[in-house]
């Protein structure tokens, strides 16, 4: 894909992103990004956002990547962390796995009682995260990769309610990294606020995907270049009224389709990384359960959405307790992809050791 030249105005929104008014507070990040573009004298002059003309990986290599998602020392994360940490192990050393090594990135600034089960680096939270939790996680990204040793040259970034269903290759290529398009997050719907931050002269909205950061594989030195962006541009549209209310919870999502745009970077798109149930009714060939929306049922199998079901799994009813062993199957009639995901849960929480013990 040919490589798109920023403007002088593009260069400058991104220094200013990253240097404007939040420097004396996140000076670590913004010395690290301005060295970056000194050395390379701006984006656009760096190779590393050509697109490469063959996509396709040589017959027989591997490309690892290191797992990684985002936590906090809360019973609701270490639940979800602690059953998702057991699907990775499980799906790690199976055929067509290049799954890495594993990080929890724990953003409460002091470790937690998981730190001997799951692999955990700890680092600190914002210092005022208004309110909106999920702020954290550009930034916990931006010190991670600043401070630890990373042996992989991709990384996944993945989040707690993930379940790994099958064996996960290496779906970005090259340079090119690999996402999971969400119909709910549109650019185009929204794109009076999104010139606010990608202006025309840097594209079409279109440039701007349909993806947050999760689940995706990049490669590392190019999540290390927009990571600080993505962490300014989560910022300004959370302090942005009308940022903030069109997008609501998924903010942060949108934040990094941004930040990857003013990169010049686009993802593949691949509709069989994640599921969602209620919505996806079956598993198939697909890599990831992402369980972030509840699933209601009746006794004849029939959706009720928006009403409790008289079967439901909802992982936001187990807010300050493990959830239960043992969870009881749904009825006859309930989609392939919501029976596996229960099962799924029943078997990593029969397996954990100690997991009743908070």
């Amino acid at each position: 894909m040919a490589r798109k030249n920023f403007s002088y105005s593009s260069t400058l929104l991104i220094v200013l992103l990253t240097v404007g008014s939040f420097f004396a507070t996140y000076n670590l990040i913004t010395m690290a990004i301005h060295n970056k573009m000194l050395n390379s004298g701006g984006l656009s002059n760096d190779p590393d956002f050509t697109m490469p003309d063959n996509m396709e990986r040589s017959t027989g290599t591997k490309a690892l990547f290191h797992v990684a998602l985002t936590a906090v020392a809360h019973p609701y994360s270490q639940w979800q962390s602690r059953i998702m940490y057991y699907w990775y192990k499980r799906m790690k050393s199976m055929a067509g796995s290049e799954m890495g090594s594993f990080t929890r990135i724990l953003h409460s600034g002091q470790p937690d009682n998981l730190m001997d089960e799951i692999p955990t680096f700890v680092v600190d939270p914002l210092p005022d995260d208004r309110g909106y939790i999920v702020l954290n996680r550009p930034w916990a990204f931006v010190q991670w990769l600043k401070r630890a040793t990373i042996e992989e040259e991709y990384i996944m970034m993945a989040e707690p309610d993930h379940i790994f269903i099958n064996p996960l290759p290496n779906l970005a290529r090259g340079i090119v990294p690999a996402g999971f398009p969400f119909n709910y997050i549109l650019p185009s719907e929204y794109e009076e606020i999104i010139r606010k931050y990608f202006p025309k002269e840097n594209g079409p909205i279109t440039n701007v995907d349909s993806i947050g950061n999760s689940p995706v594989i990049i490669r590392k030195d190019l999540l290390e270049k927009i990571a600080p962006t993505w962490m300014n541009v989560s910022i300004r549209m959370k302090d942005d009224p009308e940022a903030d209310k069109a997008f609501g919870w998924v903010l942060e999502m949108y934040a990094y389709a941004v930040a990857s745009a003013l990169h010049g970077v686009k993802h593949i798109l691949r509709e069989d990384f994640m599921l969602q149930p209620p919505w996806d009714t079956e598993t198939g060939k697909r890599f990831i359960i992402h369980y972030t929306f509840g699933c209601d049922y009746n006794m004849k199998g029939e959706l009720t959405y928006g009403t409790i079901g008289e079967w439901r799994f909802d992982k936001r009813s187990y807010w300050n307790v493990s959830i239960p062993r043992n969870l009881s199957m749904p009825p006859p009639g309930v989609p392939e992809s919501v029976v596996t995901l229960v099962k799924m849960v029943n078997e990593a929480t029969a397996n954990i050791p100690n997991w009743d013990i908070e």
